[in-house]
Parts: C-alpha cells; sequence; structure tokens
C-alpha cells in the first residue's frame, strides 16, 4: 500500500468512529433533554450534532429556554 493509501484508510476508520447511529443520537436528545429541564424551562426542539474541532470531535446541544429556573438554598 502506498502512503498516501495508508493515510485515507486511517482517516476513514476515524471518521467511522466518530459517527453517532440515530439511536445513539436519539437516547443522547432524551437524557441531555432531562437535565436540562431540570434547570431551564425549554421552548421548542432539541439538537444534537457533532463536528470536527481542532482538538477532537465537538458535540454541540442546543435548545431555547423560556426562563432559568432558579434554587435557592436551605440553610
Amino acid at each position: 500500500m502506498k502512503s498516501y493509501d495508508l493515510v485515507r484508510l486511517e482517516r476513514m476508520l476515524d471518521s467511522d468512529k466518530m459517527l453517532i447511529s440515530e439511536e445513539s443520537r436519539k437516547a443522547a436528545i432524551r437524557d441531555f433533554r432531562r437535565v436540562a429541564e431540570e434547570y431551564f424551562e425549554t421552548n421548542g426542539g432539541f439538537l444534537l450534532t457533532t463536528r470536527e474541532g481542532k482538538r477532537g470531535t465537538e458535540v454541540v446541544f442546543t435548545f431555547r429556554i423560556h426562563r432559568v429556573k432558579n434554587f435557592t438554598s436551605l440553610k
């Protein structure tokens, strides 16, 4: 194999590791949504995206809110 082919194969294998299946995406959104709704009154849909960043894959979870739920401490 040529050096170029090895680099190409390595990139393909790395990109396969970064792909998220639809089932995994739905499960992650469900879990992140549950946590987000503990802190915020949400408004609308939730979006989970992945993209290649400078230091690895970045995961971005996006949603809109009505307000932040404020917690008071009990002393």
